[in-house]
């Protein structure tokens, strides 16, 4: 691929301007104000210049060919960060505890990308593991790469909780929406909202764990709910929620816009055996297979330590091809 076509798909100019506009905010004295907000911005700069940076210092092949993998990303909002939830599938405490495997792989692969990661919300499990939980994931391409990973995940396993060493099959469904940047088109009526706050367990410091300062909203007509209990006070908690609970919402609105465009209904998914994306065998051997590219690992220790780029690149591959 010649650098002119590169640079087109890249969309290098655009992202230049992009720069550009980051630049001239950054320098405004107030830029700081809002730390998270800064913060987030200041990486994305960082990251569109290492970009523009590669394609203007790309010679060799090998170079070239590293950067057609940035062209994977077509989709409109493949540039975003992700909101990605983990439920744990039936089963108990064996689901339980593969849905914390879960989580953990998603917080890992984030480290390996130098995304920045934060659980906004927790469930734990009886026992071991945890019921649910919701990531934030902040980084250039974070949705993009991640939306390859929603759907229902199956593990098979020699279960450490079992005494007789039996081999289990346990199911969790992760979930996976852009974190979009504007929302202001979402109108909520505080009348459909049911608002509740309970005790955090999360780590946001001594008076976080002893007050109830999480909060829980319940949108009543879309029976969709979100929590969060990750800030340091109950209204930023709210905020965070809301925040969210607006992305879920806008997300819905534009999914059931397109199936009308399209005639498609839309159906629930359930995590159980037969409706799996992705298997990934311990026992009797060692493979994680993805069922909709057939791409294979035959590593799964290395998977579940967020080695997911050959199933991101397969899927994204797969996707860009239909």
């Amino acid at each position: 691929m010649q650098n002119e076509e590169l640079g087109k798909l890249l969309k290098i100019d655009e992202k230049r301007e992009e720069a550009k506009e980051l630049e001239k905010e950054m320098s405004l004295p107030d830029f700081w104000r809002d730390q998270k907000q800064a913060t987030s911005k200041s990486q994305k700069l960082t990251e569109l210049n290492n970009l523009i940076a590669k394609f203007e210092k790309a010679t060799s092949e090998n170079e070239l060919k590293e950067l057609e993998k940035e062209t994977l990303y077509r989709d409109e909002y493949d540039h975003m960060g992700a909101i990605l939830s983990v439920h744990a599938g039936a089963g108990g405490t064996e689901a339980q505890d593969w849905a914390e495997m879960l989580m953990r792989m998603y917080v890992r692969f984030a480290e390996k990308k130098d995304y920045q990661a934060e659980i906004i919300d927790k469930s734990d499990g009886e026992e071991a593991g945890i019921k649910s939980a919701e990531l934030k994931i902040n980084g250039l391409n974070a949705y993009g790469n991640l939306k390859s990973e929603a759907g229902v995940h199956r593990l098979v396993r020699i279960s450490p909780y079992d005494a007789d060493k039996a081999r289990h099959t346990s199911f969790a469904l992760v979930e996976v929406i852009p974190e979009f940047e504007e929302t202001g088109d979402i109108e909520i009526d505080e009348k459909d909202l049911k608002i509740d706050v309970f005790r955090s367990s999360g780590h946001g410091g001594q008076s976080v764990n002893t007050t109830d300062s999480a909060v829980r909203i319940t949108h009543l007509p879309r029976k969709i709910t979100v929590s969060c209990q990750n800030e340091r006070s109950q209204l930023q908690n709210k905020e965070t929620a809301m925040k969210i609970l607006k992305i879920k919402l806008k997300k819905l609105e534009l999914d059931e816009r397109k199936k009308m465009e399209q005639g498609v209904r839309g159906e629930h998914t359930s995590a159980e055996w037969g409706n799996q994306i992705r298997s990934y065998v311990l026992q009797p051997y060692q493979q994680v297979k993805d069922h909709r590219t057939d791409y294979t690992e035959t590593n799964p220790q290395a998977v579940l330590d967020g080695d997911l780029d050959g199933f991101i690149q397969a899927y994204l591959k797969k996707n860009n091809k239909s």
